[in-house]
């Protein structure tokens, strides 16, 4: 009985966890996108373009933590070993995707403040 109360819980849970996650990459590429179209209209260089990639990068990390931390709620109760396996691959995968997306955000930040030096 209680262990069926924390499974729908966590299940609604995790729900809005992905639904949280969905909306903050949404947002960070219809922003992108916008702005995107606001410096081509512009006919400006390509240097414009650094800060949207920065800024889109930015949003896919929060979204990734968002994907992952469902993920982690999905396996809180009483999970299989399957489930930790496929957690474990899944967690392995977007941790790397966050790393080298954050790598590449800090990158672009340094050779942003390069170019300005």
């Amino acid at each position: 009985m209680i262990e069926d109360i924390l499974r729908q819980s966590v299940s609604i849970l995790t729900s809005l966890t992905e639904a949280g996650a969905l909306i903050i990459i949404f947002v960070g590429v219809l922003r992108g996108f916008i702005l995107f179209l606001w410096h081509s209209f512009k006919r400006q260089g390509a240097e414009y373009y650094i800060p949207i990639r920065l800024d889109l990068g930015r949003y896919l990390a929060l979204g990734l933590e968002f994907q992952l931390a469902s993920d982690l709620l999905r396996t809180a109760v009483a999970p299989s070993f399957e489930e930790i396996g496929k957690l474990a691959a899944v967690a392995t995968i977007r941790t790397a995707l966050n790393y080298f997306l954050s790598r590449e955000i800090q990158d672009e930040r340094q050779e942003m403040k390069m170019d300005h030096a």
